[in-house]
């Protein structure tokens, strides 16, 4: 996809997303951003959009509601006067132990991380189509993408992302005929969680074959290289340092 002069969407994504935007603007893109609690970040980044001389949004939008999704791509849409790329990056991860779980929070990730990218996607695609195609970039996690879950008290975050690996494949085979590419990023070490300790952060970085933690740029790096190419859909890739090989 050449990337000059189209505009993209992306759902939360706080550090990560503010990197994104960034990189997105230096190849000429425009870009939209929501978000839930983190108005300073989406701010951030929007400015970090304006530097490039590339025009920037932000839009509140609790995504854990239905009509909000279909709002935010009008929003984006009538904006910019077209979207060419989506992002789905809007998450909830928390810990919490099996007896603590309960309905509520079974839905807080199910309604963020999964229900919100196929909406967001479902109302992005006519806009697309209009254009002659487009790009749809999901979230995953590592660790969904390895098959298995490694972690205690994530239970509702891991079932939701190894749904959007399946959502991703779906997607992209539902979607291809309207040159629509449809992939995921599954990140690892990336940047470490606020109130990680030095000790944490030292064991992930052993656990890790690279043996550091990747930084905002690699994902960045990777949401580049599906923009790119015309030929990759329905793919889920792993940005993890080679964590899932050990």
């Amino acid at each position: 996809m050449e990337l000059t002069d189209k505009v993209a969407l992306i759902t939360g994504g706080k550090r990560i997303g503010l990197v994104v935007a960034g990189e997105l603007a230096k190849r000429g893109v425009d870009v939209a951003l929501s978000y839930a609690r983190s108005k300073d970040e989406a701010e951030q980044a929007a400015a970090m959009v304006r530097a490039s001389n590339r025009r920037a949004e932000i839009f509140h939008a609790d995504l854990s509601q239905p009509a909000a999704c279909d709002a935010l791509v009008r929003s984006t849409a009538d904006a910019f006067g077209r979207l060419d790329i989506l992002i789905n990056m809007a998450s909830v991860y928390q810990q919490r132990s099996f007896e603590a779980l309960t309905f509520t929070h079974w839905n807080a990730s199910m309604d963020v991380d999964l229900r919100a990218a196929f909406l967001c996607a479902h109302a992005a695609a006519p806009h697309m189509r209009r254009q002659g195609g487009g790009r749809i970039i999901n979230f995953s996690d590592w660790v969904a993408k390895s098959g298995r879950p490694r972690y205690l008290g994530y239970l509702p975050y891991y079932v939701a992302k190894a749904g959007i690996i399946a959502l991703t494949e779906a997607l992209a085979l539902e979607l291809a005929g309207d040159n629509i590419l449809v992939n995921a990023i599954a990140p690892g070490p990336i940047v470490a969680p606020p109130g990680t300790s030095d000790e944490e952060s030292r064991a992930v970085e052993q656990s890790t074959p690279l043996g550091r933690w990747g930084g905002e740029i690699e994902i960045a790096k990777g949401v580049l290289g599906l923009l790119d190419s015309d030929f990759i859909t329905g793919e889920t890739v792993r940005i993890d340092g080679g964590r899932h090989v050990k």
